[in-house]
């Protein structure tokens, strides 16, 4: 195979995947679209072998999130970007392993954090509430 045969018929396939809007092995998904394997999940998008998210993009192996995009292997987060193995983020961005974090940004094996800096249990949990008020949440 030449070159610009492989080319031309690789820009195809790209092109017809993107299209593609069905799901596959999904069950009692509303309102997805690409989303490979998951259960009860609403209005996501390139999801794979997720659960009870609602408005994710391209998160993959992960459970009751929303509004986030591109975590891996993570729980119970919100409004974050690019975690893996995480749980209870809010509005976090590239971390890793961690648990309980707020507006955090790429840090790992960290729990009961706000804007990277860490907290005791009862403190962070007095401010997390505080935020949510102040951020409308």
């Amino acid at each position: 195979m030449e070159k610009l045969t492989f080319e031309s018929r690789f820009r195809d396939l790209l092109a017809t995947f993107q299209k593609t809007k069905e799901n596959a092995g999904c069950l009692a998904c509303e309102a997805c679209e690409s989303c490979v394997d998951c259960t009860f999940c609403k209005r996501c998008t390139k999801t794979v072998r997720s659960n009870y998210c609602v408005d994710c993009h391209g998160c993959t192996e992960c459970s009751h999130c929303t509004e986030s995009r591109d975590l891996h292997g993570s729980t119970h987060c919100h409004a974050s970007e690019r975690c893996r193995g995480s749980a209870y983020l809010v509005r976090s961005v590239d971390c890793s392993s961690c648990t309980y974090c707020y507006g955090c940004v790429g840090l790992t094996r960290k729990d009961f954090h706000i804007l990277n800096e860490p907290y005791d249990r009862a403190t962070y949990f007095e401010m997390v509430k505080k935020l949510d008020r102040a951020l409308g949440r």
